[in-house]
């Protein structure tokens, strides 16, 4: 096996931002090389790809430096492909971000933006922030898998609304726009569920959701404020449940679910905190989860942190 410790492995995911990155990546290449940063690239070229190229390339050629170009869900995979590689523990792979994707949440809880010379600035003279992971198994027709996930998870209409999203994306169409026009959708059509809600191997909650959301980063969604107390290496989830609302009132908070004041604004809102989750739908396995972008079934759900587990490229102190 050979070694690449200086040099950074850049996974490209082309398709992010309905193509934008393509577009971009030739200026992208560019701001790294100004910059002076040693790198090889990789583009990928189907959906999972980049787990693959992350852990084989770990493997194979000793890379202990990541970089994600794309959006949520190319992060989504690298830390899969980082936390599948056998080579090095994960708390020795530093990860760094450059955001091309549509929701971009991970980089909203460190208040780094979307410009891609300032990106690049944070993985060349940022710091290294060690970060949970959230890790869930999940029952794949009765056969346990397992995934990781770097921001957040969701179920309900989370669930609904990333498929409906996905379903565009494989159109071609994205954007805030058509985002706000799948949440509006299928808040229409869905039929809350009924879960029960273990926190640390307790019973905290046993009735019907609309939504709920958990993770160690504050944002979900594309922008939604779902967990503001969340902080992204204390060993806990912050976990968001929504229960039955009406369409209308859902539509009147909207900014108050941007800006997270909507945790206490609405009665309809209960909060938890937890190392160790476990959600069960009723009826057992009728509910669908998804980690950032990716739909996972089926209920039920096992979460645990992986505390620091891997470290991040940041912008200043935290």
């Amino acid at each position: 096996m050979s070694d690449c410790n200086e040099k950074w492995l850049v996974i490209v995911n082309p398709k992010a931002c309905v193509g934008k990155c393509e577009k971009d990546w030739p200026e992208i290449q560019q701001i790294l090389t100004n910059e002076k940063i040693e790198f090889d690239s990789h583009l990928t070229e189907y959906q999972g790809h980049a787990i693959d190229l992350t852990r084989n390339l770990i493997e194979e050629k000793g890379y202990r430096k990541v970089i994600s170009v794309g959006g949520d869900g190319t992060n989504n995979e690298i830390i899969n492909g980082i936390f599948t590689q056998k080579r090095f523990p994960t708390t020795e792979v530093t990860m760094g971000v450059i955001p091309v994707g549509t929701g971009n949440d991970w980089r909203r809880t460190f208040g780094m933006s979307v410009d891609y010379g300032e990106n690049v600035k944070i993985i060349k003279d940022g710091v290294e922030y060690p970060h949970d992971i959230g890790k869930v198994t999940y029952y794949n027709h009765g056969d346990p898998k397992v995934r990781f996930f770097l921001n957040a998870a969701g179920t309900g209409l989370d669930e609904a609304v990333c498929k409906s999203t996905n379903a565009l994306k494989m159109q071609g169409k994205g954007g805030a726009a058509r985002y706000m026009l799948s949440v509006a959708k299928c808040l229409w059509n869905f039929n809350c569920m009924h879960i029960q809600l273990q926190v640390d191997d307790k019973l905290v909650f046993d009735d019907e959701i609309l939504s709920l959301s958990l993770g160690n980063g504050k944002y979900n969604g594309g922008g939604m404020m779902m967990m503001p107390d969340a902080v992204p290496n204390d060993g806990l989830f912050d976990i968001t449940a929504i229960r039955k609302v009406g369409m209308m009132k859902f539509a009147t908070n909207i900014n108050n679910i941007y800006d997270g004041t909507f945790v206490k604004n609405m009665k309809e809102v209960l909060t938890f905190r937890g190392k160790k989750i476990r959600i069960v739908s009723i009826p057992e396995h009728s509910l669908f989860l998804e980690t950032e972008g990716e739909t996972l079934t089926n209920s039920p759900f096992d979460f645990e942190m992986i505390q620091q587990g891997v470290r991040m490229k940041v912008k200043g102190e935290r």
